[in-house]
Order: structure tokens, then sequence, then C-alpha cells
């Protein structure tokens, strides 16, 4: 039984996640290019959803922190480094501009795409793509590359 605790806890967790943005319009990207058009009608609906989930993530790395081992009994690995690099702002800025443009973000897209949204499809296709596309340029780039910029995870 406690080898199924991690994929059970981790199909959970997606679920509540998948359900979360159901229920909160993330997965409408009407919804949530509407929140972004801050100069025809603006919709600040999400800005709750983002003031909450801000807060439930803060508390949880707070107790984190204090933590050596997750509630599985795992190590707790948490971010060691802080630094903004420009990798990172490049990143953020190409991640705004997909959002702002598609009114999906990664998580919000696949949730649409289960629930059936054409738009969905595409957006997916074209994530994965951009993710290829990210992976052939990583092993191609030299050390001193912007894609090289920080640490990757592996």
């Amino acid at each position: 039984m406690r080898a199924l605790a991690l994929p059970i806890t981790s199909l959970l967790a997606g679920l509540l996640f998948g359900l979360g943005l159901i229920l909160s319009g993330m997965a409408d990207p009407v919804k949530v290019q509407s929140f972004l058009d801050l100069a025809g009608y603006w919709d600040p609906s999400l800005a709750m959803v983002m003031v909450g989930a801000i807060g439930v993530a803060g508390l949880s790395y707070l107790i984190a922190r204090r933590r050596s081992r997750s509630l599985l009994g795992l190590p707790m690995q948490l971010p060691a480094n802080n630094t903004v690099t420009l990798r990172l702002v490049l990143g953020s800025a190409a991640f705004g501009i997909g959002w702002g443009l598609a009114g999906f973000c990664p998580g919000p897209a696949l949730v649409a795409l289960g629930a059936g949204y054409p738009k969905a499809a595409g957006f997916v296709a074209a994530m994965l793509a951009g993710m290829a596309v990210f992976e052939w340029l990583e092993r191609r780039s030299g050390p001193g590359s912007v894609l090289k910029g920080s640490q990757r995870a592996s």
C-alpha cells in the first residue's frame, strides 16, 4: 500500500487542481482574456483566484521550509536558487505573451483539452512543439548562451 501512496496522492492533487481550474474559470480562455484586458471589459474575478492561490502557496512554502521530509516521507526539495537571470525574464515574457494571446497557460489548457474545447487542442499542439524546439535549442546551445543562463532541473 505504501508504494501506491505517491501515485494516488499525485492523482488526487491533479484532480483537485483541475477541479479548481474549472470552478474558478481559469480553463475558460474568454474569462482569462477578459481578466487580462485592462483597456476593455476588465473582469477582475481571477485576481481573487490568484490572491487565494498565492496565500495557499505562501503558507505551504513556509511550512515546507521547516520540514526535511514531505508528508509521504520523501526528501523535501525546495528551490535553492533565487537569482533573476535573462533566461528567466525572457521565459516569463514568452509565457505572459502566450497566455494573453491564447487565454491559456499549460495547466488550464490540458483541463480545457479534456473538456473538449477545440481551441485547447491547437494550444496544446503549439505548446508541445515549443517544448520540442526548446529542447532542440537547449542541446545545441553553448555554455554562454541565454538558454544556458541557469541550472536546469534534471
